[in-house]
């Protein structure tokens, strides 16, 4: 196969895999990262406080995660074919990949939020602060270097589903690999697809440990601490 041939082919399946992997981060940050947070403030020692919540949540988040991916595409195709129509192609695609991808999101999100200073939370709600405001205004804007790294571990996660989910028809670099590389011995066509998900990968790594590195530097939401809640009641002057 020549040159001429393999790059019309080679660049749908990058906008194929590049449109799977940005729908299903878009579902896995909105939807992982309220339950990444929920199961912060349900803890024991959250501002939520309810283990029984908790517990179910965080079982459910559990059993999601220790799923295999393929396991998990194969049985939520008839979901699958209920939301999309088809079980083939990348808009299929995209359900089992959001679905795998929000559990694994939570997670990271909650170990990023556990990870702010409980001392800054005690402070807004000592400024008359709602569960909203120390939310809004403490946990996501101090732990957001940290939720972009956890972002960007998802993508690079997502991209290796979506190889794997090119041997189910779902189109893609995978599908690629499997129907060229694999099945008519295209070999080079299928190392050309492995370096093109290495270059993609590294782009997408640099970019975002660049972004999270930058917002550590500016101290997390950009400096200065939390603001204190609209409305609430200065702070009390220092001792002399």
């Amino acid at each position: 196969m020549t040159w001429s041939e393999m790059r019309p082919l080679l660049e749908q399946a990058c906008w194929d895999t590049l449109y799977m992997v940005g729908w299903s981060t878009l579902v896995a940050v909105v939807v992982g990262l309220p339950l990444g947070i929920l199961l912060v403030l349900t803890d024991r020692d959250g501002l939520l406080r309810n283990v029984l919540a908790n517990k179910v949540i965080g079982q459910v988040v559990n059993v999601a995660r220790s799923m295999p991916f393929i396991i998990l595409m194969v049985a939520l195709m008839g979901f699958t074919r209920w939301v999309t129509g088809s079980t083939i192609g990348r808009e299929a695609a995209v359900v089992p990949l959001a679905i795998g991808a929000v559990p694994f999101f939570a997670r990271l999100v909650e170990t990023a939020v556990r990870e702010v200073d409980h001392g800054l939370v005690e402070a807004v709600q000592a400024m008359g602060g709602t569960t909203w405001t120390v939310v809004r205004r403490v946990l996501v804007p101090e732990s957001l270097p940290s939720l972009i790294s956890s972002a960007t571990t998802t993508v690079v996660a997502l991209i290796g589903y979506s190889a794997m989910a090119g041997t189910v028809g779902a189109g893609g670099l995978g599908d690629i690999a499997i129907r060229y590389g694999y099945q008519r011995f295209e070999t080079e066509l299928m190392w050309i697809t492995v370096v093109v998900l290495a270059v993609v990968i590294s782009v997408i790594q640099f970019a975002g440990d660049s972004a999270a590195r930058a917002l550590h530097r500016r101290g997390g939401r950009g400096g200065g601490g939390p603001r204190p809640p609209r409305g609430a009641p200065p702070p009390p002057p220092p001792p002399p």
